[in-house]
């Protein structure tokens, strides 16, 4: 095993002097890092600033006990860190203030993500992974207070897993669960539920995790006493504080942000605790300054009185870090040594503001030429259209005008000139839209590639292997398929692991999971609290650390608990670190059809508008859900399987070729054919819209029958179009609300699919109540869509057309 920190510091006084001259000038370059952000945001350069100044010390302290194969996850203050374990240089902080879309120039989000969001890029460029244990990793941060959370325990927990888990390829994520995963958080957003969940699953995992808390005072303007029960957060953790002889708890350290000695002892025991014994242990880091306020959309003298200010002042961490230097002294063989004198520190004070300001000058300038190349091969094609219409000239001359010009401005310039001349069939016209086409394609990649994979393992390219069926092939209830699938995927797949509510010990609440515990182990086959938004964190982490995990969540109307992890998180990581992370997480849930408020939601049109970047994929029964998993554990996507919460106990045809057989995302399958009107629908509902279409075919009505399966991506052959070309009438049928999921269906097969081009009646949505079902069959039957209801409603659409044929029911 690695020794710790605090067990290697035998150095020489050169060194030892070096280190701390070393920490100092770090410290220095990166205040004056903030200084310039600062300035760069008010002289209009950048949009927008938030700094680290104030915590130079407490994260070079961290940054000394941070390892290859480590994991940060953490908020937007962190820029010394990131300097000290060189994830970022002083060219590429300002560069993210500039926006700048180059992955080189800006390889944390390629100007995706305002200042202060860092990342390293855990693969390659053909996606494939990176050995993550030969580099220190940052998880690529977000903004929304305590979000960061939930991710730190899978990250942390992805160590523990490794201890006992190997596959093919692991060695490129640990080194025997050696690992540490470090948090960082402001003081404040201790107050959010994402903070106290993950640190309480974290004591009761007992997972290698460090979290360390820069506390302030404030939470913007809003003092700390205003925030809590306890205005000292490690006060309101004593109950979390392991006692002897017990596996459970945290450690919890205090230490002032200004006292460099106390800092590197408090971390070197921090790593102690969480490498040797893997034991979470909190940091506590008091007494922390804002130099310049919380950001550059206020000033903090607005909410800090004289006296507060003043003492920021004195205790600036990097005044006392200085102030420590000069009276450092230590007699050595009979010479008395010290670190520095005021000369040479003020000399390093120098030095630090030529380095930033070359390095933001670099910055500024390679983001200029980039802008200047843009605008110099544009430029000469608009001009040449000057004659062709009085307009354009008027469009370069306002162009021209412009003090500083970005990107939208010269887009801007080319479309208004290509409007102007409209119906102009000229060389040059044609030159400027071939150049128009080109650098449009050019920007669509800076600003919206990589939503999805794009590796040549994206689901989409997964073959599909259709199931087997012998006659010796058994009619079960579907909790046995997906249940028997299962087993086959822990064989196959040993970096596959589950976890959940329910999940392990009962082998989950419909016993789809029947004895996987028993035969795979606690470690793989997990339960987990009642705490939905970290059984989601534990999937993202580990998922970034190169596992497999799925995270259920036990009924579809509990993914409201973690939808912001899902949102924030899991949905934008790869297109946030533009390509440069990935967290292949598969969610499993089960609903749709049940009884009562609570346990029959539909969630679904809030799934798909505030998730886009994970695969949406509703199967009608449990083999296809079972297809489904087989093939996104060939994916390298995230994705939510949603079950039938009513097809466990009904009767399948068991395949023969168990944990071999996909189903293809992006695929819908025609289940009945019909020649009057195309019924689209998904999971449950499609049992009912069966029924419905077997009825209507009784009252002279051929109904053709789609089962989408796949909602993200949506019918990706356009197949649904060719249906509605058939029959030339179009209904949508689900259990979500009025306007919900129906709406996007509809944009999808209307607008994308052209097929409005064949309808012959309005097109016709059948959708749940607006309110949630009722409890019991009635409430089913009063609160969602019926067979009665679909039978009579597309009844309605013949009779509207011929009355005589399909004379009216009421």
């Amino acid at each position: 095993m690695q020794t710790t920190y605090i067990e290697t510091q035998q150095i020489s006084f050169q060194d030892f002097k070096n280190q701390i001259l070393e920490d100092y000038r770090l410290g220095r370059i990166s205040r004056e890092m903030s200084y310039l952000g600062r300035r760069e945001v008010l002289t209009g350069k950048a949009k927008f600033g938030i700094f680290g100044d104030g915590k130079e010390l407490p994260q070079l302290a961290m940054a000394k006990v941070f390892r290859n194969g480590d994991f940060r996850s953490g908020y937007y203050r962190d820029q010394t860190f990131a300097l000290a374990i060189d994830a970022l240089t002083v060219e590429s902080f300002f560069a993210q203030m500039y926006a700048d879309t180059s992955v080189e120039r800006e390889p944390a989000s390629a100007g995706r993500q305002m200042n202060g969001h860092f990342a390293t890029r855990s693969l390659n460029e053909d996606g494939s992974w990176k050995d993550l244990t030969a580099q220190k990793n940052i998880s690529s941060d977000i903004s929304p207070t305590a979000g960061q959370m939930p991710r730190l325990l899978g990250l942390a927990q992805a160590s523990t897993i490794y201890k006992s888990v190997k596959f093919e390829g692991s060695e490129k994520f640990s080194r025997e669960g050696n690992e540490i995963a470090f948090g960082t958080i402001g003081d404040a957003s201790t107050a959010e539920g994402h903070f106290w969940e993950t640190l309480n699953a974290a004591c009761a995992l007992q997972v290698p995790m460090i979290v360390s808390i820069w506390d302030d005072g404030y939470g913007i303007s809003v003092p700390t006493k205003n925030q809590r029960a306890k205005a000292d957060i490690s006060e309101m953790l004593s109950g979390f504080q392991r006692k002897d002889g017990e596996n459970q708890g945290c450690e919890i350290i205090q230490v002032k942000a200004w006292d460099y000695p106390a800092l590197l002892d408090a971390y070197a025991k921090a790593e102690h605790f969480a490498r040797t014994e893997s034991v979470p242990v909190v940091v506590h880091v008091i007494d922390v300054t804002q130099p310049q306020g919380h950001s550059t959309s206020g000033s903090h003298e607005r909410y800090k009185n004289e006296e507060r200010l003043a003492w920021e002042a004195e205790f600036d961490g990097l005044a006392k870090f200085k102030e420590w230097i000069l009276n450092y002294s230590i007699e050595i063989d009979g010479n008395e040594e010290v670190i520095a004198t005021t000369e040479e520190l003020e000399a390093i004070d120098e030095e630090a503001k030529k380095i930033a300001k070359a390095g933001q000058k670099t910055a500024w300038e390679n983001y200029q030429k980039a802008v200047s190349e843009l605008i110099q091969s544009i430029l000469p094609l608009v001009e040449s259209l000057k004659g062709q219409n009085t307009e354009v000239e008027t469009y370069i001359s306002q162009f021209n005008k412009l003090v500083s010009k970005a990107k939208k401005d010269i887009f801007h310039l080319v479309r208004k000139a290509l409007l102007a001349t409209r119906g102009t069939n000229s060389a040059e016209r044609n030159q400027l839209m071939q150049k128009y086409n080109e650098v449009a394609a050019v920007e669509k990649d800076n600003y919206s590639s990589h939503l999805y994979s794009q590796s040549e393992w994206k689901s989409e390219n997964i073959q599909e292997i259709k199931p087997v069926y012998s006659d010796s092939s058994e009619d079960v209830d579907g909790r046995v398929v997906i249940r028997n699938n299962f087993d086959k995927i822990f064989e196959k797949y040993p970096e596959t692991l589950i976890f959940g509510e329910d999940t392990g010990n009962i082998g989950d609440v419909n016993q789809g999971l029947e004895g996987m515990q028993e035969k795979y182990g606690a470690l793989r086959i997990a339960d987990t609290g009642i705490r939905e938004a970290t059984i989601l964190g534990q999937g993202i982490g580990m998922a970034m650390r190169g596992l497999r995990p799925i995270a259920e969540i036990q009924y579809l109307d509990y993914v409201l608990y973690c939808l912001q992890g899902m949102s924030d998180d899991l949905a934008t990581v790869h297109y946030r670190t533009k390509g440069g992370q990935k967290a292949p997480l598969i969610i499993r849930t089960r609903g749709h059809r049940l009884e009562g408020i609570w346990h029959s939601g539909s969630p679904m049109a809030g799934i798909l508008n505030l998730s886009k970047g994970i695969l949406v994929l509703v199967p009608r029964n449990l083999t296809k859900a079972a297809g489904f998993y087989n093939t996104m554990l060939q994916a390298d996507e995230p994705a939510i399987i949603v079950e039938c919460l009513n097809g466990y106990r009904l009767k399948e045809k068991q395949p023969d070729n168990l944990g071999e057989f996909t189903v293809p995302v992006g695929k819908i399958e025609v289940t009945k054919e019909g020649k009057d009107v195309t019924l689209v629908t998904y999971g449950s509902t499609w049992r009912i819209v069966t029924e419905a279409a077997n009825e209507l075919e009784k009252l002279g009505i051929s109904a053709e029958v789609i089962d989408i399966q796949s909602l993200i991506p949506f019918d990706l052959s356009h197949e649904i179009a060719e249906s509605v070309k058939k029959t030339n009438r179009l209904v949508v049928i689900d259990e979500d609300v009025e306007g919900g999921t129906t709406g996007f269906i509809l944009q999808q097969i209307l607008e994308k699919q052209k097929a409005f081009r064949y309808l012959d009646s309005d097109p016709l949505t059948i959708s749940a109540n607006d309110h949630r079902p009722a409890y019991a069959s009635d409430g089913d039957y009063f609160s969602k869509p019926s067979t009665d209801d679909m039978v009579e409603k597309i009844y309605a659409m013949f009779n509207e057309t011929n009355p005589q044929k399909y004379p009216a029911i009421f």
